[in-house]
């Protein structure tokens, strides 16, 4: 029986009229305005209808999100955790999708935090990526607007470019192998550009390099006709150095035979000179004897002397020491001397300040007077500062009411500026309205009562002005009371009634009262915004305000149901700012005050000033009297105090007495005391005087014997003179030939070394064979070498401008141009293999792309003609070889006196851009791919006649059989519309009173529909 009911299921689902893809089942949890709900849409055409706001388009998001798509494709929010109900942490959008032999569900929950989203297949955990590629397998394409055009993004299909709709095209209908080919060939088009121009480019290079070859190859030529002349050039200079060497050789060794013979006869000559050289050398060494005796005796005596020299130093320092003490003594005396002139003088000025002091008469007593003009001063100085207090007080008090004038100025001039910004507000919103109320100032008179500012009630004039007017009630409804006390309504959240929070004269608030009860209208917080539903049960208000809402309260006549609705208030507009006329009044007559109480203060401060001038002067004119009082009464305290001072000074003079028989006494022992030293160092003196004695005779005795000695070696050296002569011409002759001999070595090595250099030979490398050769084809002699040199010099002279560079960069271009060459060879076969392709996938591709063209255009001609309308499909290309500019180009006539132009988001109206685009969705839905289409609301700017032609052509075509499921959104339906058997029609309703999903049955709403029609 398992068995059986398998096969019956496996049966079933290979017979369901569901394509692969389609979406069998939606379902949506905290989802943009569902809490739950649950969609099972039918196989072929779904119509979903609902008033604006109850979720029609929340499902085309839902099957959006649900499949792997953009936020930003709905043009709704740029993230996904938007879409998740207000209040709600997280949402979840399931999918079903059709495919057999089981179906595929994708699980999305979206999470607020953070933005994340969590997937699954079939309940598993998975990636986006592996959602994106099950959902590609299918061939579902929510970023196609051929498939998937949601409300917001109906506009942007009429603005798609002719290439953009011909990819979205291939991508819906076309077979995946003609979109692939369509990216080969712009691929393969695009690699052949950038070859053509490479080959282009490479092929210009190589043109140059051959022509700038050509001009390098007479130079090379010339250049290796120069290299042989300096190669010539160069042998010659290798062999002019061993030449130069050969001759200085051969002189080195007639030099080095001639120094040798007179070496010969140096030595006889020195034989000869030998007994006269011994004694003159036996006289040299007494005299140096004779002259280190004489050397540390001068040494002795330059010793002594310095000792003598030290000691006579010392005596004149004793004498110094003597001189110093008697300076001293001298300078003490004179101390003495000053400072008895000093108490002369300073007693003879005690003794005159002392007459002058006996000689001035008592003082009476001036206390008595100064102590009278303190007291009067003393009273002069409180006066004055009671009046500076009364001064800064009226200061402040003035200071006071001026900030105080000056604020109600500022304020008038707010309140003058108010209203007139208001007025200008009024001009511009209402100009009819502000030319009534400019008559209205002017004509008050022309009422029984006092008319408001501005007027409402329709009335007219002669001025043809439309403006509004009302009456207040006769009776006063102002002061009326609320119908209950508001501290009944403070534990909902209120806080006052809404007549409370404003002004307004007495006859407006009474009009505002009675036609709109603002007495009886209470004002909430966010208290009463989250208790709302328990407010609207509890307290029986019909119109409640918060800082945000407005809620009306109305109970219905037929289910006697309370039904509340509730608006977001608007930005106030023309209350934003008022004038308080009461207010301004009362400033006026503040300011009159103000000003009064000014005038009244510059008077009192003007009489203080006055009187402070007097006090001012009567108080200078006893401080001067007391000044010459003070004056008299210290004068003889200071007199007094000078005398005190004086006698200080005297005893100070006094104490200070120097004792200069005492000071001559201790000079006097200093003295004798350096005499003695004195003594002694003479003593020492006379001894060392008496060494230095001895010591000078010896030195004259040695100076006596060096004169003899050097007698006797002049001797011998006069007579060895004679034979010295020729000794010495001899060793002249040596030492010359011997360094002609050594400057002609050194020449001829540095003769070799620079050869060797030349040749580029190594010290104690042999002559090379191939030199040899050489340099017996060149001259012998440096004369013919310099001659054949200078020859070979000229004529590589002639050779200018030429460097090895030349050669180098022939050669360097030369291997270029090859290399080139051979490129250029490899990038044409590899041009040519591209064209072969683009040749063979061009051929493919333009076959599948006319067949589809064709057939899009056959359906769409007739749905137009349908319509007595003419539309076409064809092929743009702007360049036979520009692919990636290949599109496809839809032209309509709506209207047989026009001609056929193509569609444009400027040139034809909403509905014409409407009417085309759904027909030509409607052609791609008998040949797409795709699993199903949706189209959210396109209908909207269709006129009626319009509408219910593509209603019925979408009908037709989305009910045949084995077709792509089809979903078309929209508000409202024409009556009387053809439908068909195949058709799922959704109706989406929203409100407080909606039954939850698993309560909805409509065959019990049926068989009660049929009961109760039976019982009327």
């Amino acid at each position: 029986m398992a068995a059986a009911r398998e096969e019956g299921k496996a049966v079933k689902r290979r017979e369901s009229p569901y394509v692969l893809g389609s979406i069998v089942r939606v379902l949506m949890k905290n989802f943009l305005t569902y809490t739950v709900c649950e969609v099972y849409p039918g196989p072929s055409l779904n119509v979903v209808v609902g008033s604006n706001g109850t979720g029609k388009s929340s499902i085309v998001c839902a099957i959006c999100l649900g499949l792997a798509g953009k936020p930003a494709f709905l043009g709704r929010a740029d993230k996904v955790s938007l879409f998740v109900k207000q209040g709600y942490m997280k949402g979840v959008v399931e999918i079903e999708l059709f495919q057999s032999p089981e179906n595929i569900i994708i699980t999305r929950e979206i999470y607020v935090v953070n933005n994340a989203s969590v997937w699954y297949i079939n309940r598993e955990p998975a990636t986006l990526k592996t959602v994106e590629e099950q959902i590609a397998a299918l061939n579902i394409q929510v970023d196609n607007l051929c498939q998937f055009l949601p409300q917001d993004k109906v506009g942007e299909f009429t603005r798609l470019s002719k290439a953009e709709l011909l990819e979205a095209t291939e991508k819906s209908i076309g077979s995946p192998e003609m979109y692939q080919l369509h990216c080969e060939l712009k691929n393969f088009r695009e690699k052949e550009r950038e070859l053509e121009n490479l080959f282009r480019e490479k092929t210009t290079s190589l043109e140059k390099m051959k022509q700038r070859v050509e001009r390098y190859k007479q130079d090379v030529e010339r250049y290796h006709e120069c290299k042989r002349h300096v190669d010539l050039i160069e042998m010659l200079e290798r062999k002019r150095p061993w030449l130069e060497y050969e001759n200085l050789r051969e002189q080195h060794e007639e030099v080095k035979q001639c120094r040798n013979q007179v070496q010969k006869e140096l030595k006889c000559l020195r034989e000869k000179q030998a007994p006269w050289t011994r004694n003159i050398q036996k006289a040299e060494e007494n005299l140096n004897n004779l002259d280190m005796k004489t050397r540390d005796n001068t040494a002795e005596i330059r010793n002594i002397s310095q000792k003598c020299k030290e000691k006579q130093d010392a005596l004149e320092m004793k004498d110094k020491q003597i001189e110093e003490i008697n300076q001293a003594f001298r300078m003490k005396k004179d101390e003495e001397r000053s400072r008895q002139k000093k108490i002369d003088q300073t007693q003879q000025i005690i003794q005159e300040w002392q007459n002058e002091l006996d000689t001035m008469a008592v003082c009476e007593n001036l206390q008595p007077q100064i102590d009278a003009v303190n007291t009067e001063l003393k009273k002069l100085q409180e006066e004055k500062a009671n009046i500076d207090n009364d001064v800064s007080d009226l200061r402040a008090e003035k200071t006071n009411q001026e900030r105080e004038e000056k604020r109600i100025i500022d304020r008038l001039g707010q309140l003058n500026n108010i209203m007139h910004v208001k007025e200008e507000k009024l001009k511009q919103r209402f100009q009819d309205t502000h030319s009534a109320l400019m008559w209205l100032r002017n004509n008050k008179d022309k009422f029984k009562k006092k008319p408001c500012e501005p007027m409402m009630l329709e009335v007219r004039d002669r001025q043809n002005l439309r403006v509004n007017a009302v009456c207040a009630p006769d009776k006063s409804c102002a002061e009326i009371l609320p119908s209950r006390p508001i501290e009944e309504l403070h534990r909902y959240g209120f806080y006052s009634y809404l007549r409370e929070l404003f002004d307004a004269p007495s006859p407006v608030m009474s009009y505002l009262c009675y036609q709109y009860h603002v007495h009886d209208v209470p004002v909430g917080t966010q208290k009463t915004r989250d208790m709302i539903e328990r407010v609207t049960q509890e307290t029986n208000l019909r119109q409640i305000y918060t800082a945000e809402e407005r809620y009306v309260i109305k109970i219905s006549a037929y289910t006697k149901q309370t039904v509340t609705s509730n608006m977001c208030l608007k930005d106030a507009q023309y209350l934003t700012s008022s004038v308080d006329t009461e207010e301004r009044g009362q400033l006026e007559n503040q300011r009159q005050d103000i000003s009064n109480t000014l005038k009244s203060l510059d008077a009192r401060l003007t009489a203080l000033f006055e009187r402070q001038k007097l006090l001012d002067l009567k108080d200078n004119k006893l401080r001067q009297e007391k000044k010459a009082l003070l004056e008299r009464e210290n004068q003889r305290r200071l007199l007094e105090s000078k005398i005190g001072v004086k006698k200080d000074s005297l005893r100070q003079l006094e104490q200070d007495a120097i004792d200069l028989e005492m000071e001559f006494q201790l000079a006097d022992v200093k003295i004798k005391e350096i005499n003695k030293q004195k003594a002694e160092l003479v003593i020492e003196l006379m001894h060392l005087m008496k060494r230095i004695i001895p010591l000078n005779v010896i030195k004259v005795d040695l100076a006596c014997q060096m004169t003899r000695v050097t007698a006797k070696k002049n001797r011998l050296q006069s007579e060895h003179k004679a034979g010295t002569v020729q000794l010495r011409a001899a060793q002249q002759r040596f030492h010359e030939l011997d360094s002609k001999r050594q400057y002609l070595y050194d020449k001829c090595r540095e003769l070799l070394e620079r050869a060797q250099h030349i040749c580029r030979l190594r010290p104690d490398q042999d002559f090379p064979e191939e030199f040899k050769v050489a340099f017996q084809t060149l001259p012998d002699t440096l004369e013919e070498i310099d001659a054949f040199l200078n020859e070979e010099k000229t004529r590589a002279s002639c050779f200018t401008g030429l460097s090895s560079s030349v050669v180098e960069e022939y050669n360097k271009q030369t291997q270029e141009i090859q290399q080139l060459t051979e490129y250029l060879e490899e990038k044409r076969n590899e041009l040519n293999n591209y064209k072969q392709n683009i040749s063979q996938v061009k051929e493919k591709w333009i076959n599948l792309l006319k067949v589809m063209i064709e057939q899009i255009n056959e359906k769409f001609s007739k749905f137009f003609s349908s319509m007595q309308c003419v539309g076409e499909i064809d092929l743009h290309k702007e360049n036979e070889e520009e692919y990636e500019k290949y599109g496809i180009r839809i032209r309509v006539k709506f209207h047989n006196s026009t001609e056929l132009h193509e569609l444009t988001p400027y040139y034809h109206s909403g509905g014409e851009k409407t009417v085309s685009t759904m027909l030509y969705l409607m052609a791609l839905q008998e040949l797409n791919r795709c699993p199903f289409r949706i189209v959210d609301e396109i209908n909207q700017g269709m006129d009626p006649t319009n509408e219910r032609r593509v209603f019925e052509m979408v009908v037709e075509t989305a009910c045949k059989k084995r077709t792509s499921q089809y979903f078309l959104i929209t508000p409202k339906l024409l009556q009387n519309l053809t439908y068909n058997n195949k058709m799922t029609v959704l109706l989406v309703y929203n409100g407080p009173f909606m039954l939850e999903t698993c309560k909805w049955n409509l065959k019990r709403f049926k068989k009660r529909q049929r009961r109760l029609s039976c019982m009327t």
